[in-house]
This record gives C-alpha cells, sequence and structure tokens, in this order.
C-alpha cells in the first residue's frame, strides 16, 4: 500500500523475496484479491475515530498475517481492530504472571479469550506477545494453582482450557513473522521440562514436557495443517521410538503428579490432544495416517493406554473428511488415500493374531461409523468385478478394500453393540438409498429393475448375516443383556444417523452425491430424497416398528435370535421397495416384489455364512 498524497493510496501486490526462491510455487492473485485488500484498507480508514497511529498499528496487523499481503481478517472499522489488539496486548501481559491472578482475574480473563478466541489479529497478536515458552510455562502453572478445583471453579477452568485452546489454534493460522517464530519456538520447546515452581523442592524434578502441555491446550479448534503436520510428526516418532506396549511409560514415568487437564484423563499422554486436533482437521488427519506404519502402531497402543475413544475420531475423520462435530450438506467423495487408510484399518483389525481385540466399547462407535461410510466400497467388495452399475459411489477407488478384511473387520465390529447398531443403520441407509436412486432412474443401471433390485437384497442379506452371525458367534451375555445393550446401542446411534440423513454428513449413501458418471443422481438431495426412503429406514430401525404377529417383538430389537435378525432385514428391505415404488410411480406387481426382496435376502443371508467360513476360523455348528 502506497500513499499517494492528498488523501489517497494506492494498493498492489508485493511477494516476499524468500517466498519464490528456489522455484517454490507462488499464489497466483487477481485483481479482485487486490481490489478486496484495497477496500479493506478503505473500511478501516473510514470508520475511524482514533489516531493514525492506531490505524498504521491495525493495518500492519491486517497485511501481516499472511505471507502474500493478503488476510481473511476483516472489521467493520479501525477501532474494533485496534481494541481487540488492545485486550491481547493486555491479557499476553496477565498471562505472564499467572501466580498473581486470583480467581476473579482468571473469569475475566477466560471472558476475554471466550469473545475473541476466534479473532485473527487477537488471537495471533496474544499468542506471539507471550511467546511459545510463555505459553507453556503459563498453563503449566495454571494447572497446578487450581489442581483440584471443584464446582463453578472447574468448570471455569475447563472453559479456560478450551477457550485457550481455540485462541491458539486460530493464531496457527497466521503467517505472520512473529507466528512463524512462535510455531518454530513451540517446535523447540516440545522436549523442554516445565515446572510450576522450579524452586520449590517439593515438586518433581522432571516436570512436564513441552509436548505434553502443549497437546493439552489443542482438544479444541482447529490448527493449521501445516502446523499440526509438523507437531504430529514429532510426536508419533518418540511415541513409536518407545514401542507399542512401552507408550504410557514414556509419558508416566516421573510424571504421576502431573495433571494438565481438567475434566478427565491429566494429559500427560500428549496423542489424546494430537488425536483431537487431528479429528477437527480432515487433511491433518489424512496426514497423520498415511503410514501404514505409523496407523499400525497408533492401533496396537491402544490395547497398553486408553487413546481408544480419542484415535477413533481421528480415524473416523481422516477417511471420512468430516471434522468432529461438523455438519455438511453432502459427504466428500472418498479419495484414494481415504480408501487406502480404511482398508488398512480394516487389514489390522483382521489379523487373526489378536487384531479383533482393538475392538472395544472407546472405539467400536468409530469403527462402525466407518463401516457405515464406507458401504458403497463394501457393496462393491462383495458385489466383484462389474458390480459398479448396481452398487453406486462417488469413491475415487470404489473397489479398494479386500473382500477377507471386510468380512473379518464387520465381523469384530459386529462384537460392540454401538459399532454393530452403526453398521446395521448405515446398511439400512445405503440400502434405501440404493433403491430410491434406482427405481428413480433405471438409465443408472443397464438391465432389469427386478435384476438390480434382486442385487441390492442379497447385499443387504449378506452384510447384516454376517453381523448376525457375528454375534451368535461370539455368545455375548444373557439375552436380558443383549436386548438392553442393543436398545441402548440402537437409541445412541439412531441419534446420530438421523443427524447423518437430515444433514448429509458423509456416511452410506451420500457418496452418490459427488458429482462423478452417477451425477444424475446429485438433484435429489434438494427433492428430499435423502429424508425419504433412508430417513424411514432410520426412523423404522430407531423407533422398532413392531413386525406382524411378532408379540412385542420389535424390529431389529434383538441381538441373538438370528431368524428374528433374518426376518428383520427382510421386512426392511421390503419396505424400502415398497416406500419407493409408491415414490416413484414404479408400475411393479407387490407380491411378486416382495417375494424377490425375500428370496434375494435369504440367498445373501445364506452365502454370509460361506463368506465368514472362508474368511476365519468360527465355533462349530
Amino acid at each position: 500500500m502506497t500513499d499517494t498524497g492528498s488523501g489517497t493510496f494506492r494498493v498492489e501486490m508485493t511477494i516476499h523475496p524468500d517466498r519464490g526462491a528456489k522455484g517454490a510455487e507462488v499464489p497466483s492473485h487477481d485483481q479482485q484479491d487486490v481490489d478486496g485488500l484495497r477496500d479493506e484498507v478503505q473500511r478501516v480508514l473510514s470508520g475511524a475515530t482514533e489516531s493514525d497511529k492506531s490505524a498504521k498499528e491495525v493495518l500492519k496487523a491486517i497485511v501481516d498475517q499472511v505471507a502474500y499481503g493478503f488476510s481473511d481478517a476483516s472489521y467493520p472499522n479501525r477501532d474494533k481492530a485496534a481494541q481487540a489488539l488492545k485486550e491481547a496486548e493486555k491479557l499476553a501481559r496477565m498471562a505472564k504472571h499467572p501466580d498473581r491472578m486470583s480467581m476473579h482475574d482468571v473469569a475475566k480473563f477466560n471472558g476475554r479469550l471466550d469473545k475473541y478466541h476466534n479473532d485473527p489479529l487477537f488471537a495471533e497478536r496474544f499468542a506471539t506477545r507471550l511467546g511459545a515458552k510463555g505459553t507453556l510455562q503459563f498453563w503449566t502453572e495454571m494447572t497446578d494453582a487450581h489442581a483440584g478445583a471443584t464446582g463453578a471453579d472447574l468448570d471455569r477452568m475447563k472453559s479456560l482450557q478450551n477457550n485457550l485452546s481455540m485462541t491458539l489454534a486460530t493464531a496457527s493460522f497466521s503467517d505472520s513473522d512473529s507466528m512463524q517464530s512462535w510455531k518454530k519456538d513451540m517446535l523447540g520447546e516440545m522436549n523442554t521440562s516445565f515446572h510450576a515452581d522450579p524452586t520449590n523442592p517439593v515438586k518433581s524434578p522432571v516436570g512436564a514436557l513441552g509436548s505434553q502441555v502443549m497437546s493439552s491446550l489443542m482438544h479444541r479448534g482447529q490448527f493449521d495443517t501445516e502446523f499440526l503436520d509438523a507437531y504430529r510428526s514429532k510426536v508419533f516418532k518418540a511415541d513409536k521410538a518407545a514401542g507399542r506396549s512401552n507408550t504410557k511409560d514414556l509419558w508416566e514415568t516421573g510424571n504421576r503428579g502431573i495433571d494438565l487437564v481438567f475434566g478427565e484423563a491429566n494429559g500427560r499422554d500428549p496423542l489424546y490432544g494430537v488425536f483431537d486436533a487431528l479429528s477437527h482437521n480432515p487433511e491433518a488427519a489424512v496426514h497423520a495416517f498415511e503410514s501404514k506404519s505409523d496407523l499400525n502402531h497408533m492401533l496396537d497402543s491402544t490395547k497398553y493406554t486408553d487413546r481408544g475413544a480419542s484415535l477413533g475420531q481421528a480415524l473416523e475423520t481422516a477417511v471420512t473428511g468430516v471434522a468432529a462435530g461438523d455438519k455438511a450438506p453432502a459427504a466428500l467423495p472418498h479419495s484414494e488415500t481415504q480408501v487406502h487408510i480404511m482398508a488398512n484399518v480394516m487389514q489390522a483389525v483382521a489379523q487373526p493374531d489378536g487384531g479383533s481385540s482393538l475392538v472395544d466399547k472407546s472405539i467400536g462407535a468409530h469403527f462402525g461409523h466407518m463401516a457405515a461410510s464406507y458401504m458403497p466400497e463394501i457393496s462393491r467388495a462383495f458385489g466383484g468385478p462389474s458390480s459398479e452399475d448396481v452398487f453406486l459411489s462417488g469413491s475415487a477407488d470404489p473397489a479398494g478394500l479386500n473382500k477377507t478384511d471386510v468380512t473379518r473387520f464387520l465381523s469384530a465390529v459386529s462384537t460392540d453393540a454401538n459399532g454393530r447398531a452403526a453398521i446395521r443403520y448405515g446398511e439400512s441407509v445405503y440400502t434405501g438409498s440404493l433403491i430410491d436412486a434406482h427405481l428413480s432412474d433405471p438409465a443408472l443401471f443397464d438391465g432389469s429393475r427386478t435384476q438390480v433390485l434382486e442385487d441390492i437384497g442379497r447385499n443387504a442379506g449378506v452384510i447384516e448375516g454376517i453381523v448376525g452371525r457375528s454375534v451368535a458367534d461370539a455368545d455375548i451375555g444373557s439375552a436380558v443383556d443383549i436386548e438392553h445393550e442393543e436398545n441402548d446401542a440402537l437409541k445412541q446411534q439412531g441419534d446420530f444417523f438421523k443427524t447423518v440423513v437430515s444433514t448429509g454428513i458423509g456416511v452410506g449413501a451420500v457418496t452418490l452425491v459427488p458429482d462423478t458418471r452417477v451425477g444424475a443422481v446429485r438433484g435429489a438431495v434438494g427433492g428430499g430424497f435423502f429424508s425419504g426412503v433412508a430417513g424411514m429406514a432410520v426412523d423404522r430401525l430407531f423407533d422398532g416398528k413392531e413386525l406382524d404377529n411378532a408379540l412385542d417383538e420389535s424390529l431389529y430389537r434383538t441381538g441373538q435370535d438370528l431368524n428374528k435378525m433374518q426376518e428383520s432385514v427382510n421386512q426392511q428391505t421390503q419396505w424400502s421397495v415398497e416406500e419407493a415404488l409408491k415414490r416413484h410411480h414404479v408400475d411393479l406387481p407387490k407380491g411378486g416384489t416382495d417375494d424377490l426382496i425375500r428370496n434375494a435376502v435369504n440367498d445373501g443371508w445364506e452365502s454370509s455364512d460361506s463368506i465368514m467360513e472362508d474368511a476365519q476360523k468360527r465355533p462349530s455348528a
């Protein structure tokens, strides 16, 4: 920006000399970008009521945020931006002396973080003024000073930890020179020992490692991918060096008095925070698990730690592309890398020497969600070559899953109540959506409608048969316990899948939406496609619709009686066909269609027995 005199200025794009060095790619910016920056500067100047000094500081802060002189920071006037910078300066000064902060000061401090944690200027200024080392020291002292907090004080400290995490996440996206130094310094402090009071001989001489402190501040917010990649890589390397069975001792030894988290856990294992950060950044999550060696180590380490739930959520984010807690109008298509990661997860769980032990209550639901999201690829694995016209998919590698691994994975996950509930919902959503799609557009399949319905029905029987037989083989608990567990899981997963169907989060049939060769189906979203047959299928599972002549027995309300489970999937598939026929005014005889579906599902159900026999050793019949 150049002052041209007479109260005017000129905006030009300037590339820093080192940014394009050594053949590095330099993003292109057009006149629209330049005009956007000019307009932002004009808004700041036009709204000013303070001194020219504050205007200069604000404008410099906005431009400094990104490497090429452009920023997403937007403020209605200069005063608002100047106030954000002042607040950051004030809080950074307070944070340098946490020993002087009363609980009243903490409340005020947290209130300002709560207001400004998404503000890019505030976040960058706060982080850089405090510095990487100062950030780690501040949190070390705060957790020590308020250890044992209860009631309202505990709630306030939890809120403070969340707001501080989100503030640092926002700051991580800044490309200012100061923030680049902060990131570099943070990576350099990961093995530094931090003490709340180094002069106190009663305190542990070891202290908390910088990686432990920083990871405890990564549970909330989305961190910049480049920074998260570098940080995660160092933590993964240290964890792997210890070996999967020694990883807990690596972070616990000498640190048993440290508690860096307000609430559950203690923050000593930095992988908790890393996994949570990855779960909020799908791109970084994919990067984290591209390496089969890293993936297998992290999965194996759950046998010796309590990381399962956090790892499961990070893996779910990686293979679906949907960040934890996010809602999207439609799922992203699975990339080749995502399918590769999913295949490696399945292979790890499918291993005959203890792979199934990876499935427990902490990770089972996440594995189930992942299976639900990959129903198109799973169906292709069972359908075999040339089944792409039946089992529609937007996947970049729809045939990328191994049939034996898929079978063993579904079988293992089915032993967990939430895992099998998620698989059942996913199968029902995908089956209902396929039926809806093919009956609405016969051009999707070069064959008769009865033929495609038969293929879909058989696939439903195979998947549900694997689930049912796996539960029966495992002989899990008493009938009363199973029914109670099953009902709870169906309710819990039903809440999740109701959201899936209504918002289009990346599960099951929603992968039909991407613009591929079956792009004709895309328009169905606006027409209520996913709230139609698929939504009704979820409602039936969720509500437990009664079957005719089955006294007090609801759909899928039992986990042990194979005959009832077989009847249930049969009825569920027939209902989906019936609804789709009415919805699209397709004239097929009801009796003949019901008979076709029943025979197809039964055929698939019987085939599941031999498919499982081929894939794994089972109890004798």
